[in-house]
Formats: C-alpha cells, structure tokens, sequence
C-alpha cells in the first residue's frame, strides 16, 4: 500500500545568528538552467550546513527545542497554584500558548494533528480556568461538553486525578494507593523501585511521598461542569480478577487497607528513606534527571516534607524549572519536558562531518570539546544492575549525572570518531571508557535498552498506578543498532557481544521486513536505525533481511517521494509507515536504503527530491509533526533539530558515501 500526504505546515526555526563560513561549496547549474539531482542536493547541503553551523551555541553545543503537549504548561501552572507562586506574566504567556493549541473541536491533542485526548484537554482546561478563562466561554464550553461525553474526570488517567485531588477536585480514596515502604522492597523482590524505568522511578519515589500526605490546597472554583455526575464522580469499575489486571487492583485494595492500620514509625522511616533517595538524585543544576515531571513531584514532595521554598534544595529545584520555559516572539510561553543538548549536539556533529565539514572545523573541535567535558565518570543508578563496571555513558542533557543514556553514548562515540581533535589521546580514552560502559550495559539477551541492564520485569505496567505510558526500559532495536554501529566503527564487529546484539536484530524484524521504532517514530525510524548498523557491522547488502527492509521502505514511500509515519502507528497497524511526509523521516528511510547499496535507484532519487524541493531559503525544513518518542503513543515529541540534522546527513551520505566502509576503515 503506497501512502499519502496532507501536507501541514508548522512553526519555524528560531532566527539563526549571522551565518558561519561553510566548506562546502555552491555548484552552478547546468547550462540548461536545470540543476541535476547531484548539483541540487550539492546546494541544498551548502544551505543546510551553513543554517546549521550558525546556530551552535558559543559553548559548542547545539540544542533544539523539544516539543510535548500542553501538559507540560498545564501542570507547571498548577504546580505554582499548589505553591503559591503564581504570577501575572508567567499565567498569561502560558495560557496563550495552551489556547493556540486548542483544537477546533474545544479539544487538545498529544501531537500535531493526533486526534483529541482526554487528560490533556481535562488539564489544559483547568488550567486556562487557573488563568482567568470563564467556564461558559465558547471555547471552555466546547472542552467541558466534549469531557462529559468522554466519561468526565473520571475517566481521566491516574496522574491527571493526582493533579485534581491536590486541589480537592478529587478524592485522594478514590486513586491507586502508593505507599512510601515500597522504598523497603530488596532489589530482587518484585515490583521494588529498581524494576521500573529510570524516568518512572523519578516520579514514581516522590509520589509515595504526595501519596501518603494526601495534601488538599482548597481551590479557587469547583470543577462540577467536568463530571458527568457532580454528586457521585466514582472511580473506574474493577476488573476480573482471573487477569493480571484485576489481581493487581485487588493488591490495590490491600494496599488502601493497610494504610489505615499503618504503624506510624515505620512509615516516618519509610518516608524519610523517600526523602534522602530523593534529594540524593538532585543534580548540580538543581534539577532531577534533567526531566521536568520528576522535578515538579520532587518539589512537591520535599515540600510536603517541610522544605520551605527559600531552602536551597526548593530553590534549586525551582529555578531549574524555570530552564525548562521557551518564551516565543508572540508572548506564549511553552514548557519543554526535557532538553537535549549532547543528543542533539552529537547528531548535528554527524550530519556536519557526513555532509563535507572538514573534520578539523573549528565548529566540530568546539563540539568535541564540549562532549567529552560531558562524559560522565561516577556511579549512578544503573550500578544496581552493573556494580562493578566503570562509568563512562553520556546523558541526553545538560546535568543528568544520575541517568547516562547508552543510545547517546553511543552516537557520541560516532560523533567523536568523525572529528581530527588536536589531542586525540584524550578522544581515545573518552571512547575507550565509553566503549567499556556501553558493553557492560548489554542485557541478557544480547540486547541493550536506554538507561539500564535488563529492566524487563513484565510487573510495574500492571499497577494501576501506572497509566501514564512505559514504566520500564527493555532493549530496543532502536537503541541496539546504535550501539552495534558503534562497536562496527570501532572495528568490534566480529566481538561475540556484537554478534549477540547483530542475532537479536535479525530476530526481532517484523515479518514486513521493517523493524519497531521505541524511541522513534516508528518502524521508518526502527528500520532507519537498523539497517545501516547491520552493513556497517559487515552484514552484505544482498541478505535478505536487508532485502526484506528495502522492500518494505519502498512500499510505504509517499507518492510525493518522501516518507511520514503518524504516531498513531503504535496502536493502529493501518497507520505503519503511513502519515504526512516529513522531513526527518524521509531521511531515516534515505540513510537506510543509501547503507544497503540503493543509492541509484529511483526510490532514493524521488527521497533526495522532495528535500531538495521542500528546503526553505534559509537551509532549514519545516516539520510540525511529531516524530519522537517518549512512551510509545502514550508521549509523543516533536525534536526541532530533527528536521535539520537528519536531512543533512541523509543528502551528505548521497553524495559522499558512508563515512565508514563495513570493515571500520573510512570509506
């Protein structure tokens, strides 16, 4: 099945600053006035290099904005409610933004044209109800009916009622019961706090805190126009108890039993084990896993504790916060829930040096610098798996010292390899404990996941607690490529952890021939990540995986040439590998059919096209699309340099090649 387009436009870039000399350049066109597909993409590369190279930041990183959904605003306005810290501007810059975008409909989505959710229209209402908007306002009106008709707040997931009982919009009865002596569980004990994934254990450890002190702040208003019965908002009906799901609501139960007959000693332990692991975890920039939702319950929790908000640790956390603002030209004011800094910085490095960059920039040196004083070197939280390897990971932000990520220390290693750095000593070694690291991070099956070894007890995603998307972190075959092209690059590729990672890939295609994407959007991203690791790890083009992959790239290629995906692939198998096609995910499909020796044929031609023709004048793309992934469906991203970096290097690698031959030698 060929899929279609709908075109959609979305907001630009930020302005860049005064361009940077490019090394590459401009080719004329042909004396027909008609540029070919090789002079065209020649000067689509010089643009995109020099848009790119102008925004890197003095410092020598590059950051682009990390896009969400609006309840990220939402809760940062109720955070400063429940604190007491609201103010005027901050109110009003956030309510535009969560306004512009309202749907049509009265509604809010978790992507650029996903369809309506319900918790994130229940929080950007309340929100805007924080901020002044008048519950009859056409627009509040439209939310509030479209909510009843849902089954109104109590239909709402577990974390948006969390949010409503701290006001008294919800009975603190009437949510999972998270007790603080889940701190006491062994680490071999199921369902202990190290079995879920490292962004849920964040938020997860607080939450016992908020859980226990079931804190009610009165609010402003009542909110009966969002039940569907105001008297009597009841929770969910059970269910059977022959399943995973009803046994662990009836653990529930138990759990809200034991609350009331709870010795008091043990639970002021418990609570202060909660508190120390909390303020433990902490970084240097005050913040929590350089996340916002782990950082706004830790507030909220250490506040509960009796840290007032002049203490260091509050105020600390607070100001991080603040970091997490993006103030656009028109006032509005969104909330990123994370920022990528060494992510993005290693991928503009690959897709500077991949389009022609010489590898002694200036640019890639500064880079380079700035990735490897980023190199982490003390023990964090994966050491509970793993604790006799040395450190040596990278994180995907700027103070995360707790939560390396093995997927971006893999792309750093790549990164690394691609720039002549004046002291490669130093370079060597920083690979070299990377190297280290990431091998001892591989799981048992050969695999590797984002932030920890063998996180895959099938346990947490049953808590009813624990509706809010993925809260745990088994390999993926996203993360594995990387890693595997890495060790590839590094000459690893007949290491027996390498082949163990090769013979899981291999086993994990779909029958279509494409693989899964988790931290991408989805199996244009799974199959863009795979396949140029397995080549480079000396897999021959003519296998027939890599065959099978080919085919089902090309028949999922728009009939406008380029490639979309549309999040909601994850739950519909009609939409996989169909959606509007953007930018970045016609390079990942560019990137895997150029590594399986595709580079003349006309599906690659029709890719090189369309970015060609869609690049703006300034040598950016546009994409409002979504094409991350934080929680399979559940937590979609918009990545902003995306839409630059991966068509760089897809065009770079047309041009130029693969940066390295499959034997590890630069091709």
């Amino acid at each position: 099945m060929t899929a279609t387009t709908d075109g959609g436009t979305g907001a630009g870039s930020p302005p860049a600053a005064a361009a940077t000399e490019s090394t590459t350049v401009l080719p004329a066109a042909d004396p027909a006035g008609q540029e070919q597909p090789h002079a065209a993409a020649e000067r689509a590369i010089a643009r995109a290099t020099r848009h790119l190279l102008a925004r890197q930041d003095a410092a020598g990183w590059w950051k682009g904005d990390l896009e969400t959904n609006v309840t990220m605003d939402a809760e940062d306005l109720m955070l400063r409610q429940f604190l007491g810290i609201q103010d005027e501007k901050t109110t009003r810059a956030a309510a535009l933004f969560i306004r512009t975008e309202q749907r049509p409909d009265g509604t809010w989505s978790t992507f650029h044209g996903g369809p309506a959710e319900l918790s994130a229209t229940i929080e950007a209402y309340v929100a805007l109800r924080l901020a002044g908007d008048a519950p009859e306002a056409p627009h509040m009106a439209a939310a509030a009916l479209w909510i009843r008709e849902q089954g109104g707040i109590a239909a709402a997931r577990v974390f948006t009622r969390i949010w409503l009982a701290l006001f008294g919009w919800w009975k603190w009865d009437d949510l999972p019961e998270l007790p603080p002596e889940i701190m006491y569980l062994p680490k071999w004990f199921p369902l202990n706090i190290y079995d879920f994934g490292c962004w849920a254990r964040q938020t997860i450890v607080p939450l016992t805190v908020v859980s226990a002190k079931r804190p009610v702040r009165p609010a402003p208003f009542s909110l009966d126009e969002l039940h569907t019965d105001p008297r009597r908002p009841g929770p969910r009906p059970a269910a059977p108890a022959t399943g995973w799901d009803g046994l662990f609501q009836r653990l529930d139960k138990a759990l809200h039993v034991y609350r009331r007959f709870a010795l008091a000693p043990l639970r002021r332990t418990a609570l202060r084990a909660a508190e120390r692991w909390i303020i433990e975890r902490q970084e240097n920039d005050g913040c929590w896993g350089g996340i916002q939702p782990p950082a706004v319950y830790s507030v909220i929790a250490l506040h509960l504790l009796g840290y007032d908000l002049g203490h260091p640790v509050l105020r600390a956390g607070l100001e991080s916060l603040d970091r997490f603002a993006v103030w656009r030209e028109d006032g509005a004011r969104m909330i990123e829930a994370c920022q990528s800094p060494v992510w993005d910085t290693c991928l503009a490095v690959i897709a500077l040096a991949d389009a022609g960059v010489a590898a002694d920039h200036p640019a890639l040196v500064k880079a380079a610098d700035w990735m490897l004083d980023e190199q982490i070197t003390r023990p964090g939280d994966w050491t509970v798996r793993r604790p006799e390897l040395p450190p040596g990971g990278w994180a995907f932000e700027f103070h995360n010292d707790n939560y390396p990520d093995i997927d971006d220390t893999a792309e750093v290693v790549l990164a690394l390899k691609r720039v002549r750095h004046p002291d490669p000593g130093r370079v060597e070694t920083a690979i070299r404990r990377a190297t280290r690291w990431n091998l001892g991070m591989q799981s048992r099956n050969g695999a590797w996941g984002a932030f920890d070894a063998d996180n895959t007890s099938p346990f947490p995603n049953r808590l009813p607690f624990c509706d809010f998307g993925e809260v745990i972190d088994p390999p993926s075959a996203d993360v594995t490529a990387h890693v595997v092209e890495m060790l590839a690059v590094l000459g690893r590729q007949h290491d027996p952890r390498t082949r163990r990672g090769i013979d899981w890939l291999l086993a994990e295609q779909e029958p279509s021939g494409a693989w899964f994407g988790r931290w991408g959007t989805n199996y244009v991203y799974g199959t863009g990540s795979v396949l140029p690791a397995l080549v480079a790890a000396g897999l021959p083009v003519t296998h027939p995986a890599v065959r099978r992959a080919v085919a089902w790239l090309e028949s999922v290629q728009n009939t406008d040439g380029g490639w979309g995906e549309d999040q909601r692939s994850y739950r519909d198998p009609e939409w996989i590998g169909r959606g509007a096609t953007t930018p970045s995910q016609t390079a990942w499909a560019l990137m895997a059919l150029l590594a399986a020796g595709e580079r003349e044929s006309k599906a690659v031609e029709r890719g090189v096209a369309w970015l060609v023709d869609n690049q703006r004048p300034d040598g950016s793309w546009d994409e409002p699309h979504f094409t991350g992934t934080g929680f399979p469906w559940d937590f979609s991203i918009n990545y902003h340099l995306y839409r630059q970096v991966f068509p760089l290097t897809a065009l770079g690698r047309y041009l130029r090649g693969e940066p390295f031959a499959p034997d590890g030698r630069e091709g």
